[in-house]
């Protein structure tokens, strides 16, 4: 592997910041400064930068209590991303598995898989994804059978068949579970406007077969543990439809 994609797979910077920090002296193989980033390296090298000796870990999967107020992207110039929330190198490394809006909290998976991130989020498979959600407002009779044979939410196609669960409704106060098999702009949003209420709250409480962890507070993320990637692998191999 070429020393400059090591280096930016250590998560210390971009392809271009590493190449840069070579060049400057300021990285060291078995302890000799190396100016070139097209020098081979290997795991078994000694690779320090700036004193600290880097190695490189590949395979990581994180489960974050994503809070309401930052936004799902790498960076923004005016917004709070998820990624803020933990540290560098690490933040530098990790990737969004799909997306919850700005002011939606609950479950969200970080990775440094692409090959992973793209099976659960590909289209073309149909992973599980429930939130709780309150809403103003009050449910079409037939809301449960409209969710379960798919909606028109004004996009071309109908939604595929979800599940919908009412947990509590009371003069214009409802809340439930929504789960669906597809990720739309919006998509819970939509539905639940489409029945006839307003969403003012809304949290995602799993994917796939697994659930958020009720210790993690808004902002908390941990490791997932062997168990819970072993869940997720497969909904990672599941059935393309």
């Amino acid at each position: 592997m070429r020393l400059e994609k090591y280096l930016a797979d250590c998560g210390i910077g971009s392809r271009s910041q590493c190449k840069a920090y070579i060049r400057q002296g300021l990285i060291k193989v078995n302890e000799m400064i190396v100016t070139d980033g097209a020098t081979q390296v290997t795991k078994q090298d000694k690779i320090n930068f700036k004193g600290t000796p880097l190695i490189l870990t590949k395979g990581l999967y994180y489960m974050f209590h994503k809070p309401a107020g930052c936004v799902c992207a790498l960076k923004d110039p005016s917004q709070k991303t998820v990624l803020e929330y933990f540290d560098a190198p690490l933040s530098k490394k990790l990737l969004i598995v799909g997306r919850l809006d700005k002011d939606t909290e609950g479950l969200l998976l970080l990775t440094d898989d692409g090959d992973f991130l793209h099976h659960l989020t590909s289209p073309r498979r149909h992973v599980a994804k429930t939130y709780y959600f309150e809403a103003v407002g009050k449910l079409s009779t037939d809301a449960v059978r409209q969710v379960e044979e798919g909606m028109d939410i004004g996009d071309a196609a109908f939604t595929k068949p979800g599940i919908l669960t009412v947990m509590a409704e009371e003069d214009a106060l409802v809340s439930g579970t929504l789960t669906i098999y597809e990720g739309r702009f919006h998509q819970v949003k939509r539905m639940i406007k489409a029945l006839g209420c307003q969403v003012t709250y809304l949290k995602r409480l799993s994917i796939g077969g697994l659930t958020l962890d009720e210790h993690l507070n808004p902002g908390e993320f941990r490791p997932l543990t062997e168990a819970e990637k072993q869940i997720l692998l497969l909904d990672k191999e599941g059935k393309e439809v």
